[in-house]
């Protein structure tokens, strides 16, 4: 899995200030504050020039947002905490839909991270494995882009579904008549990850077998239930592997991040005709998309 990239905060000076002198910024609902280190999984990369439609421009550097809301507890208020951080991404414009809102809020994130860590914290978390959970803006960044690609009947493929969170939106959002698939690497992270989702609001999915996570290399896709309508690939890959391509319905999205030390969030689009579209959306910092072993012995 994954990491991350620009969370938009309307607090200018204190965006200034922390571009300035590179800090990283928490945001919580009562305060904003700066620390001075960041932790390496969630330092943003470097952004020295984005291309857009025209010549290349300066991008400011990004600043990694991280919420405040303490962990989920027994109590049932983590269901607020979840509603909550999910209106504060809302507030802070890291996206706008209200599908993603509806899902992100169906989908408890306490369920899907390892236990005594602060689930609704807008950072990644380790999972184990060197593998993390995304943040969420970097989630809800997802889920909008491909959101017209996530329509009830729909088919959607989860590369590097990690502890199932990701995989359990698409299967909420495609429905009983849609498919969504998750491969994952490592096992034991699968097998987990099942266990999440039969806690959560997609166990009925995964019952009727609308929502499967397998072990299995995700740069090779899942031919099985090809084409796909929406990939997420939750890993940098040095280029966009062709078997993904290759399960791309016409018409249907990719969303990948593509680079080594320097990396971008693309979305590949492909034409009816099967011709490909690319763009970067953003500049990101995921960890690579590799084998199994090579990530195990730290890649």
């Amino acid at each position: 899995m994954m990491e991350g990239p620009v969370c938009r905060v309307a607090c200018g000076c204190y965006v200034l200030l922390a571009i300035s002198i590179g800090a990283h910024c928490t945001i919580s609902i009562d305060n904003l504050t700066c620390p001075s280190t960041l932790d390496p999984q969630t330092r943003p990369a470097a952004a020295p020039f984005v291309e857009a439609n025209g010549p290349a421009t300066m991008s400011i550097p990004m600043i990694a947002c991280s919420s405040s809301l303490s962990e989920h507890n027994s109590n049932g208020s983590g269901i607020n905490k979840n509603k909550q951080m999910v209106e504060q991404l809302q507030q802070y414009g890291v996206f706008s839909s209200k599908k993603v809102a509806e899902v992100m809020e169906t989908v408890d994130r306490a369920l899907f991270v390892p236990d005594g860590t602060p689930a609704y914290a807008d950072s990644p978390m380790a999972i184990g494995y060197r593998a993390t959970i995304s943040a969420p803006h970097m989630h809800a960044t997802c889920l909008q882009l491909l959101e017209q690609n996530l329509q009830p009947g729909m088919r959607a493929l989860d590369v590097g579904s990690g502890t199932g969170y990701l995989t359990a939106c698409f299967a909420i959002m495609v429905g009983s008549q849609g498919r969504a698939i998750g491969v994952e690497h490592i096992p034991e992270l699968v097998a987990s990850s099942i266990k999440n989702i039969e806690r959560s609001a997609a166990a009925q999915l995964l019952k009727e077998g609308c929502l499967q996570v397998h072990v299995g290399d995700g740069r090779e896709g899942w031919p099985e239930h090809a084409p796909y309508d929406a990939i997420h690939v939750g890993a940098a890959a040095p280029e966009i592997p062709q078997p993904l391509i290759d399960q791309l319905k016409p018409g249907g999205r990719m969303v990948i991040p593509v680079g080594k030390i320097f990396q971008d969030l693309n979305v590949v689009d492909k034409n009816l005709d099967g011709s490909v579209c690319i763009r970067s959306e953003t500049a990101v910092r995921y960890v690579p998309l590799t084998s199994r072993d090579a990530q195990l012995k730290g890649y």
